[in-house]
C-alpha cells in the first residue's frame, strides 16, 4: 500500500506541473516548447532521462559480474557528447525544423528521411519497453501481486499516467517535469547510499574508502582483448553510443532543439555529458554497498544481476523509509524516458512519416495510438526477456542505430550522392549483414563482438551508401541547406 500512495503522490505532483506548463499549447509548443527553454533546466532534466529506470536497477547490480569496468564506457560518452555538441547541433539548428530526420532528407530524399524516422521509431519503442518494464515488474512483484492484481493491467495503467501528462503539453512539459523527476532521482539514490552506510556501521569518508578498496572497484581493463570490458572497446563504443543515442535520436535532441540558442544548446549538452560520469559512478558505488551489506549480513545475492537492489530496497529489508526512497526514485527514472518517448514516438511520426505538422487532431490520435503500442509491446517482452536489460537496450541500439550512423557520417563527411530509393533496403541489409559477420566471427575465431557492432553496422551502410551513388557530388544549392 504504501508503494501504491508514493506512486500517486508522485504522479498528482507531475500532473499539477503538467496543467501548469500546458496552458495555450498548440502543436508548435508540444513539438518545440517555442524554443524557449533554460539551457540548465534542460541540462539537468536530461541527465535523468539518459540514466533511465534500467541504470537505476542494472547498473548497481553490474559490480558483481563486471566490477566497475562501465565507467570505461562513461568516459567514453564524454567525447562523444562533444562530437554531438560541436558537430549535429548546428546541423540541426541550421535546418530549424522540429525533427532531427529532415536533414535526411535534405541531404538525400523524402524515403532516407521515412527509412531514418523508422529505424528511430522501432529502436525507441523498443528500448523504451525494456526501460519502462523495470518499474512495471517491480509494482506488480511487490504491489499488485498481493493483492491479485493482473500484470497487464499494472502495465496498462502505468501508460495512461504517463499519457494523461503529457497529451497537451508535450515538449514543454517534460523539460519541468524531467527537472522534477532528475531531483528525486539523485535524492532518493543518495538518501538510500546514506541509509545503507549507515546500516554497515560506516561514516561517509570510511564508507568511501571501503568501496575504493573493494574487489569490485577494479574500473580499467587494458589487458584481455577479447574482453567485452575491455578499455578501447568500451571507450570507443561510449562515445558512438552517444552519438546515437543521443545525436541520431528524436526524443534526446528534441529537447535540446528547445534551448533559447545553439550556443544555449552546446552548453546543455557539454554540461549533462560530464555529468553522467559521477551519476554513474554512485550507482556503481551502491552496488558495492549492497554486496557488502550482503556479506556482513549473511544474504545470499540472487542469481539475475538485476534484482540485486530491488531484493534490499523494494522487498523491505532495509526498512520502509528505503523502500519509500527507491520508490520514488525508480519512478522517477522510468517515467523520465518512457514520457519524453512518447512524445518523440509522435513527433517523428507526425512530421517525418506522415508530414502533417500541423494538424493538431491526427497529433493526439498518435500519441493515444503510440500509448497503446507501448502497452502491447511490454507484455510481449515480459513474455521473452532472457537477458540484463541495460545490455539488451545497447544490443537493439547496435543493429537499429547502425544503419542511421552510417546514413549521417556520409551525409557530413561527403558531397557524394547515394540512391535515395535503395535506403530501406540497405538499412535492413546492414544489420542482418552485421549478425551474420559477428556468429561468423564467434565460430571461427571465438571473438566476441561487443558494443562496437554498432561501428561495424555504421561502416557497413556507409559503404553500401557510396556504391550506390548517382553522380560525383551533390550540388551546391543542397549542399549548403544540408
Amino acid at each position: 500500500m504504501i508503494i501504491i500512495l508514493t506512486v500517486l503522490a508522485y504522479f498528482l505532483i507531475l500532473l499539477i506541473i503538467s496543467r501548469i506548463t500546458s496552458r495555450r499549447t498548440d502543436n508548435d509548443t508540444f513539438f518545440t516548447a517555442g524554443r524557449r527553454s533554460p539551457w540548465y533546466m534542460v541540462a539537468f532534466g536530461m541527465v535523468g532521462a539518459s540514466i533511465s529506470g534500467v541504470s537505476f536497477i542494472s547498473v548497481p547490480g553490474m559490480v558483481v559480474s563486471s566490477d566497475m569496468t562501465y565507467l570505461q564506457m562513461c568516459l567514453g560518452f564524454i567525447p562523444g557528447y562533444f562530437a554531438v555538441a560541436f558537430l549535429l547541433l548546428p546541423v540541426f539548428y541550421r535546418l530549424q525544423s522540429a525533427s532531427i530526420y529532415s536533414y535526411l532528407d535534405h541531404r538525400f530524399g523524402s524515403v532516407t528521411q521515412k527509412t531514418g524516422s523508422s529505424l528511430f521509431l522501432i529502436s525507441k519503442m523498443a528500448g523504451t519497453v525494456v526501460k519502462f518494464y523495470v518499474v512495471c515488474t517491480i509494482m506488480q512483484r511487490f504491489v499488485c501481486d498481493p493483492v491479485g492484481i493482473p500484470f497487464h493491467v499494472t502495465v496498462i495503467a502505468l501508460v495512461l499516467l504517463i499519457w494523461l501528462y503529457t497529451r497537451r503539453g508535450g515538449i514543454k512539459t517534460l523539460v519541468w517535469t524531467d527537472t522534477f523527476q532528475t531531483i528525486c532521482m539523485f535524492g532518493a539514490l543518495i538518501l538510500i547510499i546514506l541509509h545503507i552506510t549507515s546500516d554497515l556501521g560506516l561514516t561517509t569518508g570510511e564508507a568511501i574508502k571501503a568501496i575504493s578498496n573493494a574487489p569490485q572497484s577494479h574500473i580499467f581493463n587494458f589487458s584481455d582483448w577479447h574482453s567485452r570490458s575491455h578499455f578501447l572497446k568500451q571507450f570507443i563504443s561510449g562515445a558512438f553510443i552517444v552519438i546515437v543515442m543521443t545525436g541520431l535520436d528524436q526524443d534526446m535532441m528534441q529537447k535540446n532543439m528547445t534551448c533559447k540558442t545553439l550556443a544555449d544548446a552546446r552548453k546543455d549538452m557539454c554540461t549533462y555529458g560530464f555529468l553522467f560520469l559521477p551519476a554513474n559512478l554512485l550507482l556503481l558505488s551502491l552496488g558495492i554497498l549492497l554486496v557488502m551489506l550482503a556479506n556482513t549480513s549473511g544474504i545470499a545475492l540472487p542469481h539475475s544481476t538485476d534484482e540485486i537492489l530491488p531484493m534490499f530496497a523494494a522487498g523491505g529489508l532495509l526498512g520502509t523509509p528505503v523502500v519509500i526512497l527507491f520508490t520514488i526514485g525508480i519512478v522517477a527514472a522510468c517515467f523520465s524516458s518512457a514520457d519524453s518517448a512518447l512524445t518523440s514516438i509522435t513527433t517523428s511520426f507526425c512530421l517525418d512519416i506522415l508530414e502533417r505538422p500541423n494538424d493538431e487532431k491526427l497529433r493526439k490520435r498518435i500519441h493515444i495510438a503510440t500509448s497503446i503500442t507501448f502497452a502491447i509491446l511490454i507484455l510481449i517482452f515480459d513474455a521473452v526477456r532472457t537477458t540484463n536489460l541495460l545490455d539488451a537496450i545497447y544490443t537493439i541500439v547496435s543493429y537499429t542505430y547502425g544503419p542511421l550512423l552510417g546514413f549521417y557520417a556520409y551525409g557530413l563527411l561527403t558531397r557524394r550522392t547515394a540512391s535515395d530509393r535503395l535506403t530501406p533496403f540497405i538499412a535492413i541489409a546492414a544489420p542482418l549483414l552485421c549478425f551474420l559477420l559477428s556468429h561468423l566471427t564467434t565460430t571461427l575465431t571465438g571473438y566476441r563482438f561487443g558494443y562496437e557492432l554498432l561501428l561495424l553496422n555504421g561502416a557497413i551502410t556507409f559503404t553500401a551508401l557510396a556504391l550506390t551513388r548517382t553522380s560525383p557530388v551533390i550540388p551546391d544549392e543542397r549542399a549548403q541547406r544540408a
